[in-house]
């Protein structure tokens, strides 16, 4: 005997539709997304500021994206080959939520630490904050900089060719 199975084109449909909405969805999307489930209550999430890492031949450069956030709420700290910096963006007491439509700025405490390498001097860590852009210049040992060499000519004599030296 054989099995008979009936197929439901629409079940189909609605699969590569949830496989499409996954697809463009962004990579880090919020887990009411990715589940199907309704957008979440109005809340406040939490803050991580973007952070750019450069370098050039004397130091690494971190500059930290802090909008909203005043010099005295941050902390930076330096320990056992680990940048740790820290801080809090506070959402306005003057204004209550129960007037807002939506909030989608991020507020709250955040810590961000990175593994210094070891060309770093602990010593020589500098920072500075403007606009909301904290920038923190950490030097680089006086060993890990590239040196420059001389390339010295007509220092070895030259040989004739045929002539025994």
């Amino acid at each position: 005997m054989a099995n008979i199975t009936q197929r439901n084109p629409l079940s189909e449909l609605t699969t590569f539709q949830e496989r499409l909405n996954q697809l463009f969805s962004p990579p880090f999307a919020p887990l009411w997304r990715l589940t199907g489930g309704t957008e979440p209550a109005l809340t406040a999430s939490s803050f991580v500021p973007a952070v750019d890492i450069y370098e050039d031949e004397h130091n690494i450069i971190l500059t930290a994206e802090t909008p909203g956030i005043e010099e005295k709420d941050l902390d930076i700290s330096v320990e056992n080959g680990v940048l740790t910096v820290s801080g809090e963006r506070r959402m306005d007491n003057e204004e209550k939520q129960d007037h807002f439509h939506r909030i989608e700025r991020s507020y709250g405490r955040f810590t961000r630490s990175f593994t210094l390498p070891p060309t770093v001097d602990e010593n020589g860590v500098k920072a500075d904050f403007n606009n909301g852009v904290l920038k923190i210049t950490l030097a680089k040992r006086e060993g890990a900089k590239p040196k420059q060499i001389k390339i010295e000519s007509g220092k070895t004599p030259a040989t004739k060719p045929g002539k025994a030296a």
